[in-house]
This record gives structure tokens, sequence and C-alpha cells, in this order.
């Protein structure tokens, strides 16, 4: 009798490995690599200058114990203004926020005032805007900005950029901003 011999049926083709996926590279946070020389800034007042700066991601600062709205263009501050903000009562919230809607007309549904080149940061109305920035007011949780600089940011903010908004945490060059 002959000897059983064991077939083994030939192996499947091989698919060739597929090439390790490139390392997703790593973000550089963004630093602080200018902040204008202009010293303090007087309630109305503001600073812009782009002269020079390369286009890159736009993040704003807002210190409320400074009460200082800054802006950063690829961590070159770009612009810098005296703000108003929340009373006690109508509290500005601490955070990081994104732009969430951008209305160069926009009106206050609840107070039906004028809220011009507004950049709309919480679902319940928290925003950016121009207003008269004078001493003795104060906002209903907004971030007031003289109107002439809300423009300005206006035409440079996007939507998804983000507002970090503090109280008494300032940055320096060198100094990671996110």
């Amino acid at each position: 009798m002959a000897p059983a011999v064991a077939r083994i049926a030939p192996a499947a083709p091989v698919a060739p490995a597929a090439p390790a996926p490139s390392p997703t590279p790593v973000p550089e946070p963004l630093a602080v690599k200018r902040v204008l020389d202009i010293g303090p800034i007087k309630f109305g007042d503001y600073a812009w200058d782009t002269k020079g700066i390369p286009d890159g991601p736009v993040v704003i600062t807002v210190d409320l114990a400074a009460q200082v709205l800054s802006v950063f263009r690829g961590g070159y501050e770009i612009g810098a203004a005296a703000i108003l903000y929340g009373t006690d009562d109508k509290p500005t919230p601490l955070g990081t926020f994104p732009i969430t809607m951008k209305d160069a007309r926009h009106v206050s549904s609840i107070y039906g005032a004028p809220m011009p080149y507004t950049l709309r940061l919480t679902d319940d109305g928290v925003s950016v805007h121009g207003t008269e920035v004078a001493w003795g007011y104060a906002t209903h949780g907004c971030i007031g900005v003289p109107t002439a600089f809300a423009r300005l940011l206006f035409a440079e903010a996007k939507l998804g950029d983000r507002v970090i908004i503090t109280r008494g945490k300032t940055l320096a060059t060198g100094q990671a901003i996110l």
C-alpha cells in the first residue's frame, strides 16, 4: 500500500506591506514673537501695526484685569486696545472660545443695542464688538473695543480663531500663547 501523502495547499499570495504612515508633525506652540511697544493704553485708545508681519494663525487674548485685548498673528502682536467688560451681575466668562459668528451690523436681540463688527464667542451672545470705550462704562458680559479697532479686528479674524479670556495673565516675548 502506498504511503499517504499530505498535500499542502499553496499559500495565498501575500500582499505587500503598506508603507508605515508618516509621523504627524506636532505643531510648535504658538509663542509671542513681538509685543507692540505702546505703553499703557487709555480708554478709547488702540494700536494697530501689521507692517512686515507675515500671514499666520490669529489668536486674540483678553486680560480683564489689565482691561486690554491683544491680537496676535503668527505670534506677532499686531493690535491692542483698551476694553470694556461685563459687570458683576453679567460677568465676562473666562476661558478659550472660538469665534462662531461674524456680523458687521449686529444689533442685540436682548438690549436692542448696536454691536458693530461682532465676533460671537458663546451661544448666549457673549461677543467682542465695537462700542464707545470710556471710564465708567461696562457691558453685559461682552468685550467692548473702540469701533475703529473693531473694524480692523473684524477684517483680520476668521471663524474658528480663538479668543483667550483671562484675569491677570500677561504674556512676554518667547512665552507660549497656546
